[in-house]
């Protein structure tokens, strides 16, 4: 009898373990899927620098902010924190214990970072660089002069970055464009309407330290109908 009765409490407690691991789990944030297969923005990006960004190094960011997300879980006082959703604890880090600071600001950067990223390229198509639409070519044209102007600035911006960064478009409070750069993987203050990784690992396989041939082929690339369906969302109570 005590034999069994031992049998059923390890069984039991393993239940407890198994269950307690698919909570955790089940809380756990996906790896984001690509919008396209790993070759589809060929030959602008390659095949394998596109697999070892998502598969690594997406998958990287998403995993250690799953494990810093648990671990914020499990902290009585701050627990409501890992329920605001990546964008909003991004924005109020100075409430997350500095234990964990770092890493959720690294890795829950990295991860929207990618997310954005993935989603403001589609394949390229033969012929001249996609341009936008109606909404945001006003828009560029107002806040920047011209397209050729929006164009040279989002360059010379993305060409700035020392080291490992991002350059973004982004949307301030009065509904206006800005191009903004960020460190590492920050995210941007202000809600992205697009962003270009330019860390080595988004090129080097392919174009080494040619960066300006790297931001140049992303004009290419651009899904000015995402960009353009993310600032209807953002500005639809300001007249564009």
């Amino acid at each position: 009898g005590a034999m069994v009765r031992q049998a059923a409490v390890t069984a039991l407690a393993a239940l407890a373990l198994l269950g307690a691991f698919h909570a955790a789990a089940a809380q756990n944030l996906p790896l984001p899927p690509l919008p396209y297969d790993y070759n589809a923005l060929e030959p602008v990006i390659d095949e394998e620098t596109m697999r070892t960004h998502h598969l690594a190094h997406h998958k990287g960011y998403t995993d250690k902010l799953n494990a810093a997300l648990g671990e914020l879980r499990e902290d009585s006082q701050h627990k409501h924190l890992a329920k605001l959703g990546v964008d909003n604890l991004l924005h109020r880090l100075d409430q997350v214990p500095s234990r964990l600071r770092g890493a959720i600001r690294n890795n829950g950067g990295g991860y929207v970072n990618h997310d954005l990223f993935w989603k403001s390229m589609r394949p390229p198509t033969e012929g001249n660089a996609p341009q936008p639409g109606s909404r945001f070519t006003r828009a560029i044209d107002r806040d920047f002069g011209s397209f050729e102007a929006w164009k040279a600035t989002f360059t010379a911006s993305a060409l700035s970055v020392f080291g490992s960064g991002w350059a973004w478009v982004v949307v301030n409070d009065a509904g206006e464009l800005a191009v903004v750069t960020t460190p590492n993987q920050d995210a941007p203050d202000l809600p992205p309407v697009l962003g270009l990784d330019v860390w080595e690992h988004a090129y080097y396989l392919k174009y080494k330290n040619r960066r300006a041939e790297y931001i140049e082929g992303f004009y290419r690339l651009i899904d000015w109908d995402a960009a353009e369906a993310r600032l209807a969302s953002l500005t639809d109570r300001t007249e564009l």
